[in-house]
């Protein structure tokens, strides 16, 4: 059975609290990502992304150059162990409704990130469509109750 370290992408790029809103939306234009995990002292200590950006700093008028992550990420850090199961985090990923999750090893140093996309590649398709479903079903819930 494979395990999470087998599927994700390794070496994931990640960004210092203190960084600019326009660092991070530097990095992510340049890496052609949507998601970066934030470190502060070798820890992981909550995550950005590109819907932040837009949500919680362009659309409250806030100075890119001048705004800092800090002020922007989401403190709640969801994670999984880089030893997990494969099909075990394909549940996770389903019950707490994310796209994409940062890995750690058992030091919670973070090692990479596994995604809808990698786990599409190695675990049964069914259940890879399910979890998308579920998440995205959750997703529209929640727009319209706003």
């Amino acid at each position: 059975m494979p395990v999470i370290r087998d599927v994700m992408t390794p070496q994931c790029e990640w960004i210092k609290p203190e960084a600019t809103i326009a660092d991070a939306a530097n990095i992510m234009q340049a890496k052609d990502i949507g998601f970066l995990p934030v470190g502060e002292n070798d820890k992981l200590i909550g995550m950005v992304t590109d819907r932040d950006i837009v949500t919680r700093s362009i659309a409250q008028g806030q100075e890119p150059s001048v705004a800092q992550v800090r002020d922007i990420m989401t403190p709640k850090t969801y994670y999984c162990y880089d030893d997990q199961a494969v099909d075990e985090i394909c549940e996770n990923m389903s019950e707490i409704k994310v796209r994409r999750l940062p890995v750690v090893n058992r030091d919670k140093r973070l090692v990479g990130v596994v995604s809808l996309g990698d786990l599409a590649q190695n675990a049964e398709k069914a259940q890879i469509g399910q979890t998308e479903q579920q998440i995205t079903a959750k997703q529209e819930q929640a727009s319209k109750a706003a």
